[in-house]
């Protein structure tokens, strides 16, 4: 909380900053649509010398730069893909989760999306500033390379929500741009996004190395309780009172208006409802187990003064103890340690051996789980991590993370085949090398951006219908 207070007024002291500047430099600004460009000379004789100096090494990055940016394009078309089918296929999931498709990513989002990790106003600052000015850069000195003359550099401010969002830009001679070869084109279109993949990939390697060394596995993070599946139709008691042939109807009605505290089937006794299968005859309860009875949440840290480090570690410690002893587990979250104490049951699967019934979910099939994933490859899952700088280590983690998912974001994103981004030209010149005809390249990229437009709008539709109907 305390470094929000810095952070808010980090913000408050930047949005008066850019105010003075903007009101300062009033007669340098130029209106261009919904953006006030400020045009200057920064950096261009360090992108000219940077494009002239490298040629052989910029030569061959130029190839790579392409190849890059098809696959890019296939990757958010593919991206887009999975996110309507999410959209219209798993209503459930939107209203759960309750984020548009379409979504500015501001500070302080993680408040609005609580899966996300913090989202301070100071990342929002840096990572923007290497993001927009790696990229920006890149189109420079691949477009200096081509002999393409750089007319101006700047800023671009958005003046209409807060805080004021910036955008760098490298503006280039469009009439020496468009004489080039196609392919030298295409070279200059998709350098900002290989930027943005160079940028990713150091950040990540930094990331790794930083982990690697400010981090120690310090505990097990549980996200569920055992549970078995039984037919609806089994269940014989629900809360110490009889039924008979229970069916799903009457369990959802039930489940509104009572806390399942006990429920039985076939004789064996349960501690809840976890879920329903898609076809309602079959139900998952939670088995009554000393972890479910007792509440037990967060990271275990401890058994009986023994720390847990792994899950081999866990398995290891509980397997010491008989069936009927009493341990005592610690857990640990945001500095608070909590204490437990209770009696080792029977494992239900495997006879004879003690249990606590505790859980892990691997949720690898949601797009956001392989997002978050991909970026934490080198955390083991399941373990709960410490490091002796404290908050200031997170501090820095997330800085990272946020970076990386950013820069790979702001690649996919631009390779998007719409007019407004670097892909838009990027498919017309594409199409235009293969068909050599420059009305089917027009035909072909009004269609496309047309098309990609309509799935947006389709896709808030449906958000708006499942949020608020």
């Amino acid at each position: 909380m305390s470094f929000m207070i810095y952070d808010l007024v980090l913000l408050g002291l930047f949005l008066l900053a850019i105010g003075l500047f903007l009101y300062k430099k009033r007669s340098n600004l130029k209106k261009d649509g919904l953006l006030f460009l400020y045009r200057t000379s920064w950096g261009i004789k360090l992108i000219n010398k940077v494009g002239k100096k490298y040629t052989k090494t910029l030569k061959i990055l130029s190839y790579v730069s392409i190849v890059l940016g098809y696959l890019l394009m296939l990757g958010v078309i593919w991206l887009i893909y999975n996110i309507v089918e999410i959209y219209l296929l798993h209503p459930e999931v939107v209203s759960q989760i309750k984020v548009p498709p379409i979504m500015p990513l501001i500070p302080y989002i993680d408040k609005v999306v609580p899966f996300l990790p913090p989202f301070y106003f100071t990342y929002w600052i840096v990572i923007l500033a290497i993001v927009a000015i790696s990229h920006e850069f890149s189109h420079g000195i691949f477009a200096a390379h081509n002999q393409v003359r750089i007319k101006k550099t700047g800023f671009g401010f958005f003046p209409f929500f807060l805080p004021v969002f910036l955008a760098a830009f490298v503006e280039l001679d469009e009439k020496k741009m468009v004489k080039k070869k196609n392919i030298s084109q295409r070279a200059i279109l998709s350098a900002g996004t290989f930027a943005n993949v160079l940028t990713a990939i150091l950040f990540l390697i930094v990331l790794f190395i930083f982990f690697i060394l400010a981090f120690h596995s310090a505990g097990v993070v549980f996200d569920d309780f055992s549970y078995s599946v039984v037919p609806i139709s089994s269940i014989s008691m629900i809360n110490g009172i009889s039924v008979t042939n229970t069916t799903y109807a009457e369990l959802a009605t039930l489940a509104k208006n009572l806390s399942f505290n006990s429920i039985e089937s076939a004789g064996v006794k349960y501690s809840g409802i976890k879920g329903f299968s898609s076809d309602k005859m079959q139900i998952a309860l939670y088995d009554d187990a000393p972890a479910i009875k007792n509440n037990l949440t967060n990271a275990i840290t401890e058994i009986n003064n023994v720390k847990v480090t792994s899950l081999q570690k866990l398995g290891d410690e509980i397997a010491r103890y008989k069936i009927g002893e009493k341990i005592t587990i610690k857990t640990k979250s945001n500095g608070i340690i909590k204490e437990y104490a209770f009696k080792l049951v029977e494992n239900p699967t495997k006879k004879g051996s003690p249990w606590i019934g505790i859980g892990f979910n691997q949720q690898k099939g949601s797009l956001v789980n392989r997002v978050f994933s991909a970026l934490s490859s080198f955390k083991k899952p399941n373990i709960y991590y410490e490091s002796s700088l404290g908050e200031f280590s997170w501090f820095i983690y997330y800085l990272l993370w946020w970076l990386i998912l950013i820069s790979v974001s702001v690649a996919l994103v631009n390779m998007l085949p719409v007019g407004i981004f670097d892909g838009g030209r990027f498919f017309y010149l594409t199409i235009l090398a293969i068909t050599g005809s420059e009305s089917k390249a027009t035909k072909s990229f009004k269609w496309i951006t047309r098309l990609f437009l309509a799935v947006l709008l389709a896709l808030m539709i449906f958000w708006a219908y499942n949020i608020f109907f």
